[in-house]
């Protein structure tokens, strides 16, 4: 019996999710975190098969939570379940060591079909995803300003561009006034800009600012 731990915020979606599970003959949720550092702490102190996980978690969200458990446990498969289309956040999840990414509006059967495939190894990848990679791929080495970003520099940018002041940003990303500076200096540099408003044009023409990660 393959035990899985899921980390989500919102209580009903994860009694939910543990029910659906519960109907396959092999796979138990064995564990429940409603924020990413319970879900570092469980996986740090208990054994677990399979990880499911929301990037919109509650402090750090859950692609830096991902990187920190990848490193800590490198051959634990981890499937992202999350609200935010495969086009906005799929590639750099899988980029920090997703097995999968799914929608929340996915259905059961695509669900249990990802799970089955992680387990054994393998990474998911739906035909959506499978659309998106072959895109990036046609269009060469020519990929948007934001990808060459860290995860954590593209929070921070999103944050800019909707017009956070730095000290929200510092709240809302668990950092310092001055480390949100040093970080707005660095996406600056990084996306060859002067400004913020040239920062909140790119992120509307691409998208960003409607899909915030907190």
């Amino acid at each position: 019996m393959k035990k899985i731990l899921i980390a989500d915020d919102h209580a009903i979606f994860r009694e939910g999710l543990k029910q659906a599970i519960a109907s396959t003959v092999d796979m138990v949720v064995a564990a429940e975190a409603n924020n990413g550092l319970d879900a570092l702490n469980k996986i740090q102190n208990s054994g677990f098969d399979l990880l499911i996980i929301d990037i919109s978690l509650p402090g750090r969200n859950g692609l830096d939570i991902l990187a920190d458990i990848k490193r800590m446990k490198p051959r634990l498969p981890v499937l992202v379940l999350s609200m935010h289309p495969e086009e906005h956040f799929a590639l750099r999840a899988f980029k920090v060591g997703a097995s999968g990414y799914l929608t929340k509006g996915s259905s059961l059967q695509e669900l249990f079909a990802a799970l089955q495939k992680i387990s054994l190894g393998k990474r998911y990848i739906s035909s959506s995803i499978a659309e998106l990679l072959a895109g990036t791929l046609a269009n060469g080495t020519e990929r948007p300003l934001h990808e060459n970003l860290s995860t954590r520099e593209e929070q921070v940018m999103r944050l800019i561009a909707a017009g956070c002041k730095p000290q929200q940003i510092a709240e809302n990303l668990a950092m310092s006034v001055k480390t949100v500076g040093t970080y707005r200096t660095r996406i600056l540099r990084k996306m060859n800009m002067k400004s913020n408003a040239e920062l909140t044009r790119y992120a509307l023409d691409h998208g960003l600012i409607e899909h915030l990660i907190f």
